[in-house]
């Protein structure tokens, strides 16, 4: 993590207010994927981790019994309450929590993300996955800056000097290494796309669409 966690909690404080409003259009496309690949039952329990405003939480609460958030910014924890109260959403419970400590305890079917694992470095990441998968979730839905090939240096997806993306080979081992398999890779761009790891795949190669 190429800055600590209270300077991104500070750092995505002050950016609250206007988060919504700032995202571009591979952000979008992403957090759609996320939604469309997550499909909760409607008995399923999901976790959202770096929830932000509450984007992904917010649209998948109508089709599950309970939507979990965690966030380490209480400026991005407060938005996420107030578009819950906004919305009648009484499933949805917001609090602080990360990646590595997601601060939780009880079954989890689902697990969220959605442009927020960028900001650990590879290993965090595996760290990361590993107390994921230590939840025995059924699938795992990543939505994420991440490189399909060699990045372009002059035109940068994401901000050098506070995120740390990873190649999609180095996203797949971990998923591997830590019991998942990958059944779908999304490409939106080629330094953004979504992964779904599951642990009992239903079968078949892993789907692509590039």
């Amino acid at each position: 993590m190429k800055k600590s966690l209270e300077e991104h909690a500070a750092r995505f404080d002050e950016k609250a207010g206007a988060y919504d409003d700032s995202k571009s259009e591979e952000y979008h496309a992403c957090a759609n994927l996320v939604v469309e690949h997550a499909a909760p039952e409607p008995d399923d329990t999901v976790l959202d981790l770096g929830t932000g405003t509450g984007a992904i939480a917010l649209a998948l609460a109508p089709d599950a019994a309970r939507v979990v958030g965690r966030d380490i910014s209480d400026g991005m924890l407060e938005q996420a309450r107030e578009k819950a109260d906004e919305a009648g959403l009484e499933n949805v419970a917001f609090g602080h929590g990360t990646f590595r400590e997601p601060d939780y305890e009880g079954a989890v079917d689902l697990v969220t993300t959605n442009f927020a694992f960028h900001h650990l470095s590879d290993d965090e990441k595996r760290e990361a996955i590993s107390v994921i998968a230590a939840l025995e979730p059924r699938k795992f839905v990543l939505g994420d800056v991440m490189f399909f090939g060699d990045p372009n240096p002059d035109d940068p997806f994401y901000t050098p000097a506070v995120d740390d993306p990873a190649t999609v080979g180095t996203l797949a081992d971990a998923f591997t290494d830590a019991g998942f398999s990958l059944t779908a890779v999304e490409r939106v761009h080629d330094q953004v796309g979504v992964l779904v790891a599951e642990r009992n795949p239903t079968g078949g190669d892993v789907a692509t669409d590039e």
